[in-house]
C-alpha cells in the first residue's frame, strides 16, 4: 500500500561480523527481521570480516527501516520494524565503530574527502563515479561541534570516520537535485561513527540536524511523489532509552523476573502526563481532495501532540476493490500532511489501508522518540463476510509507557442492517490480532490496550424517522430529541455493541447525507434520512474529551468530517525512580539465587474434547498455581517434533513467568481448519496429543489431550465426495479412509467401484440448489452458521459454499493446471482445452458452478453481483496457486479473474 520508494540515506558503517551476515541470511533477502532479536547475537565484538551496511530510509508512505548488508559473498536487504528493537540494533552498530569522527564540508552531490590526505576518493578507489568527475573539495577538516556551529543555513555536512584499515566512503548520486524527505534524529540518536549527509537548518546546530536521503528510487510505473521535507518527517528509528529498558528481551529466568516485577511496580516509577490527541474521520465518497483540510485538521489554536486521521470510501473503483491499489492514497496523504497544524512539526509514524479504509498516524517530531512497538493490521467484513469494501484497519503502539490502539472502521450500510453492523464490530474485535512485542507471547487484540480510540463511518442510522421531521428537528437544533432514536445509542444501551466504550455528547447536526459540494440535504431519488453515521468513541482510563464536532466547511463529499480532541493521561517513566526500582529488584533477586527448585500445582492434567466439528472452536482451561519460588514455564517440543503441539491445538499462553504463590490460567484451543481437516477425515491423524509443560530448573508435567472429530465434507477431496452416497458421518472410519486416499484420477475409471460415482458431490448440490431456489436475487453477508444442513439462511449457505471450495485439498481446477490456465486466460478456446483435461468429477463441478454463477448474473440488478465481483471471488477459489508457489501479484490475480470471466460471459462450455 503506497509507494515503496526506499531512498539510500548515505549512512555507511563498517560492521565486524560474519555472524551478522549469517543471521540476516536466516531472515532472507527482502524479508522482515523477527520482531525481537539480540543485537549481541548479531554484532559480536570480535572482528573477522568487514561488511558494509546502508541504512535505507522509509518512503514518505510507510515507516519501516530497511538496511542493506554488503560483503564479499552476500548482498542482503533486511527490513527492520519501527520501534525499540531497531534502535537497539543501530545503537549496537555504532558501538562497533571507532568513536573518533570528523566532519568536513560537502557539496550536495555527496562528495567525501579522505581524512588522512584530503584526497577525493570513491568506493573501490575510483576518482570518478558514473562517468562524471566529482566536484572539488570545499573546506578543511573541522571538529564536529565547530562545523555545526559555523555551517550556514541550508548547507550540507558530511561525516565519516575510519574503522581499522577500512575507511568509510560516501556515495555520489549523479544528478541529485532537491533533497527528498528527511529522517529526523535527536542528538542522542545520532551516530558517532558513521558516514552521513547532514543538512543544517536555519538557527540550528548539530543537535537538530537531519539526515538527508541521497538516492531516491521512484516506484516503477508510478508518478514521482513530490512531498517535501517541510511537509512530513519520518521518525522510524527514534526510541527513548527508557522505552528500550521497559521492552527488554527475555534471555533467561532472571531477566523475566526483573521484567515481571517492574511491570508490577509500574506505578512507583511512572507519573501521568497529559497529551492532546486529535482524532478525525471522513467518508470521502471516492472523491479526490479538492480543498484544503485545515478547517478540519487545524481548527483549534493549540496544535495537538498526536494525529489519528481516518478515511472511508477512499476509492470506489473496481481496481481498488479487487486489487487494493489506488493512486488516491497518495493524494489524501499529501492533503492531510499539508493541512496539519502549522504551529508544530509532525512525523508520520504509520499508514495502513484496506481498499478504501485508510488511517494515518502522526506525532510531533519532538515526541517521536517516545513511540515504540508500532504494529498495523486489517480485517475485511465486506461481501461474503471477507472482502475489504467493509471492515476495519488498526494501528497499535506504545507511547511512553501507555499502550494505545486506533481503529478505523467502515461498517455495513442501510438502516435495517444494524445487526450486521453489530456483527462487523464483533468480527473486527475477534479477528484483529497484532504481533506481540516479544516472540512466544500470544497475539495482541484490540481489547488488550490501555487506551482504544475507535473512529469511522459506523453507519448507524435513525430508527423509523420521517425525513421531514428529522430535518425540522435539525433546524431547531433539537439534537437531544433526535439522538433518542439513534441506533448506536440503543445498541450500546442494550450492550449489543461497543460494550465498555464511551461517546461524547453529540451537539452537531447529522453528518450524512448531503448533496456533494453543498450543505444541502440529499435530494436524490433515494432521499436518505439524515443520520450521524460518522462517530468517534473511546475506552480507557484518564481520558477526557475536550471537543466533539463536525466540520460543515468541507463540502467535497456526501458526508461531513468529524473530529474529537482528547486529553489523555499517559504514563511517563521517571528515570531516577525507575533506576531505584530496578536496583531494588536486582538486590532482592540476588538473595534468591540459591532458592529451592520451583514446583507448581495444576488444576487439571487430562483434557477430552467431544464431538469436534470443522471450524468450531472448542476450549478447555486449567490453572497453574506456583509455589514459593519464582517460576518460568513453557510448553516444549517433544523428541523429533517441530512444535510443542499438533497444528489443530494451541495453548494460550504457551510460556510465561509466575511470582511466588501466583497463578495463571492456560486456555487450550482446539480448532480444525482446512489445513488439518483432510488428515482427520481420512484417519491419518487423530485428536490425540501430549503437551509437555516444562519448568525452568524444575520438572516436566505431561498433559494428555484427546477428542473425537466428526468427519465433514469440508476438507474432503471432490473425488471422495462423489463416491459417498450417504452422509459422511454415517460411514465407518475405514470406508472414509479408503475414499479419502483415493487417487485423484481414479474416478475416471468408474468400473472399478461397485456403484457409479455421483456426477457432483451431493453436499455441493444441496448448497447450490438451495441458493438457486431461494437466493439468486438476494446475496448478502451474514455470519456463517456451520450447523446448517439444508435449512440455513441464504447468507450462511452462500458463505458455506465459499468455505467448502476453499477447504478442498485439491481445488476445482487442479494445481497441475494452474500455470496453463493463466497462459490461456486470453483465449476461450485454449481455456476450454485446459478445462477438458480435468478429472471427470472436477470437470463436472466446474461446469455446474459456472452455470450457477451465470444464473446469478441474470439477477445482477437485485443481487448487485457482476462479472468482476464473481470473477474476483471465484477466481481465487476455483483456481488457486499450488503449495510453495510465490504469492500471486496483481497481474497474476487479474489473469485468474480473467480466466473465470471468460466462462461467465460465454453461453457454453465446450469440454
Amino acid at each position: 500500500m503506497g509507494n515503496e520508494n526506499d531512498a539510500a540515506i548515505g549512512f555507511w558503517v563498517a560492521l565486524a561480523v560474519p555472524r551478522f551476515v549469517h543471521a540476516a541470511a536466516l531472515w532472507g533477502s527482502n524479508r522482515s527481521a523477527p520482531a525481537a532479536y539480540s543485537p549481541e547475537m548479531l554484532l559480536p565484538r570480535s572482528a573477522h570480516k568487514v561488511v558494509y551496511a546502508a541504512l535505507l530510509s522509509p518512503s514518505p508512505i510507510g515507516s519501516d527501516v530497511t538496511v542493506q548488508i554488503i560483503s564479499s559473498d552476500a548482498n542482503l536487504l533486511v527490513q527492520l520494524p519501527f520501534g525499540s528493537q531497531t534502535q537497539t540494533f543501530l545503537t549496537e552498530v555504532r558501538k562497533r565503530c571507532s568513536p573518533a569522527g570528523t566532519i568536513l564540508w560537502m557539496e550536495r552531490a555527496g562528495l567525501l574527502c579522505r581524512e588522512e590526505s584530503g584526497e577525493i576518493r570513491w568506493p573501490g578507489g575510483r576518482k570518478s563515479f558514473g562517468g562524471r568527475q566529482p566536484p572539488a573539495r570545499l573546506g578543511s577538516l573541522v571538529a564536529p561541534a565547530a562545523a555545526a556551529e559555523a555551517a550556514p543555513a541550508g548547507s550540507w555536512l558530511g561525516a565519516h570516520s575510519a574503522c581499522g584499515e577500512n575507511a568509510l566512503w560516501a556515495r555520489w548520486a549523479s544528478g541529485l537535485r532537491d533533497p527528498p524527505p528527511t529522517l529526523s534524529f535527536s542528538a542522542q540518536a545520532a551516530p558517532t561513527c558513521c558516514l552521513a549527509m547532514l543538512h543544517v537548518e536555519a538557527g540550528s546546530s548539530l543537535q537538530c540536524c537531519s539526515f538527508k536521503a541521497l538516492f531516491p528510487s521512484p516506484r516503477p510505473n508510478k508518478p514521482k511523489n513530490d512531498i517535501t521535507s517541510e511537509m512530513v518527517r519520518s521518525s522510524s528509528v527514534l526510541v527513548s532509552e527508557e522505552m528500550r529498558g521497559l521492552s527488554m528481551q527475555t534471555f533467561g529466568l532472571r531477566d523475566t523476573i526483573i521484567k515481571s516485577q517492574l511491570l508490577q511496580k509500574e506505578d512507583e516509577y511512572t507519573y501521568l502526563q497529559s497529551f492532546k490527541f486529535f482524532v478525525g474521520t471522513y467518508n470521502v465518497n471516492g472523491q479526490s481532495p479538492k480543498e484544503t483540510l485545515q478547517p478540519w485538521l487545524s481548527h483549534d489554536a493549540e496544535p495537538p501532540d498526536i494525529y489519528c486521521v481516518g478515511f472511508q470510501e477512499l476509492d470506489l473503483s473496481k481496481e481498488a476493490f479487487f486489487f487494493n491499489d489506488t493512486p488516491k492514497e497518495e493524494e489524501w496523504f499529501k492533503a492531510v500532511t499539508e493541512s496539519l497544524h502549522p504551529e508544530a512539526k509532525y512525523a508520520k509514524v504509520k499508514l495502513i489501508r484496506l481498499v478504501g479504509i485508510l488511517m494515518l498516524f502522526y506525532v510531533r517530531t519532538e515526541l517521536a522518540v517516545h513511540v515504540s512497538e508500532v504494529e498495523a493490521e486489517t480485517v475485511g467484513t465486506g461481501i461474503m463476510g471477507r472482502m475489504g469494501n467493509k471492515g476495519g484497519v488498526a494501528i497499535r503502539f506504545r507511547f511512553h509507557n501507555t499502550t494505545i490502539c486506533f481503529v478505523n472502521a467502515h461498517l455495513a450500510a442501510h438502516t435495517e442492517e444494524y445487526e450486521r453492523r453489530n456483527q462487523d464490530f464483533r468480527d473486527i474485535c475477534g479477528r484483529m490480532q497484532f504481533c506481540p512485542p516479544e516472540p512466544g507471547l500470544p497475539p495482541l487484540t484490540i481489547g488488550k490496550h490501555d487506551v482504544v480510540l475507535w473512529l469511522g463511518d459506523l453507519n448507524y442510522r435513525l430508527e423509523e424517522q420521517d425525513v421531514e421531521r428529522v430535518k425540522k428537528l435539525v433546524e431547531a437544533h433539537d439534537f437531544a430529541t433526535l439522538y433518542q432514536h439513534d441506533q448506536l445509542k440503543k445498541q450500546m444501551e442494550a450492550k449489543a455493541v461497543f460494550e465498555g466504550f464511551l461517546e461524547g455528547e453529540i451537539s452537531f447536526q447529522p453528518t450524512y447525507k448531503y448533496n456533494t459540494g453543498s450543505d444541502d440535504w440529499d435530494t436524490s431519488e433515494k432521499c436518505r434520512t439524515p443520520a450521524w453515521c460518522d462517530r468517534i468513541l473511546w475506552r480507557g482510563k484518564n481520558i477526557s474529551q475536550l471537543s466533539y464536532r463536525s466540520h460543515m466547511a468541507l463540502r467535497g463529499s456526501d458526508h461531513k468530517p468529524v473530529s474529537a480532541i482528547f486529553d489523555i493521561g499517559v504514563k511517563v517513566v521517571d528515570k531516577e525512580l525507575y533506576r531505584r526500582s530496578f536496583e531494588d529488584i536486582v538486590r532482592s533477586l540476588d538473595k534468591m539465587e540459591n532458592a529451592s527448585i520451583p514446583s507448581v500445582t495444576l488444576s487439571k492434567r487430562e483434557f477430552l474434547f467431544k464431538d469436534v466439528k470443522y471450524m468450531q472452536l472448542q476450549m478447555a482451561s486449567f490453572t497453574i498455581h506456583n509455589g514459593p519460588v519464582p517460576c518460568q514455564f513453557e510448553f516444549i517440543n517433544k523428541l523429533d517434533e517441530e512444535a510443542y503441539c499438533k497444528p489443530w491445538l494451541m495453548a494460550n499462553p504457551n510460556k510465561g513467568f509466575l511470582l511466588p504463590d501466583a497463578e495463571v490460567t492456560v486456555e487450550l484451543e482446539l480448532f480444525v481448519n482446512k489445513s488439518t481437516a483432510t488428515r482427520l477425515n481420512s484417519g491419518e491423524d487423530q485428536l490425540e496429543d501430549i503437551l509437555v509443560l516444562h519448568l525452568d530448573r524444575g520438572k516436566d508435567y505431561f498433559l494428555p489431550v484427546s477428542g473425537n472429530y466428526l468427519p465433514s465434507c469440508f476438507g474432503c477431496p471432490l473425488q471422495t465426495l462423489c463416491h459417498m452416497r450417504e452422509p459422511i458421518q454415517e460411514m465407518s472410519p475405514e470406508a472414509i479412509r479408503k475414499l479419502v486416499l483415493l487417487p485423484l484420477w481414479s474416478s475416471d475409471n468408474d468400473a472399478s467401484w461397485p456403484e457409479k460415482p455421483l456426477d457432483i458431490p451431493k453436499e455441493l448440490w444441496m448448497m447450490v440448489d438451495h441458493l438457486y431456489r431461494n437466493a439468486c436475487q438476494q446475496v448478502r453477508r451474514m455470519p456463517l452458521d456451520l450447523n446448517f444442513l439444508l435449512y440455513g439462511s441464504n447468507h450462511s449457505v452462500a458463505e458455506a459454499l465459499l468455505l467448502f471450495l476453499e477447504s478442498l485439498p485439491e481445488p476445482v481446477i487442479c494445481y497441475t493446471l494452474y500455470d496453463k490456465c493463466l497462459e490461456a486466460a486470453d483465449s476461450h478456446v485454449l481455456s476450454n482445452q485446459v478445462v477438458s483435461t480435468l478429472p471427470k468429477c472436477h470437470k463436472n463441478v466446474f461446469s455446474y458452478l459456472i452455470a450457477f454463477l451465470r444464473e446469478l448474473l441474470q439477477h445482477s440488478v437485485k443481487n448487485h453481483l457482476d462479472v468482476n465481483i464473481l470473477g474476483s471471488i471465484f477466481g481465487g477459489l476455483l483456481l488457486r496457486p499450488p503449495p510453495g508457489h510465490t504469492k500471486p501479484g496483481i497481474a497474476e490475480k487479474r489473469k485468474a479473474q480473467q480466466f473465470i470471466q471468460q466462462f461467465l460471459l460465454r453461453e457454453e462450455i465446450t469440454l
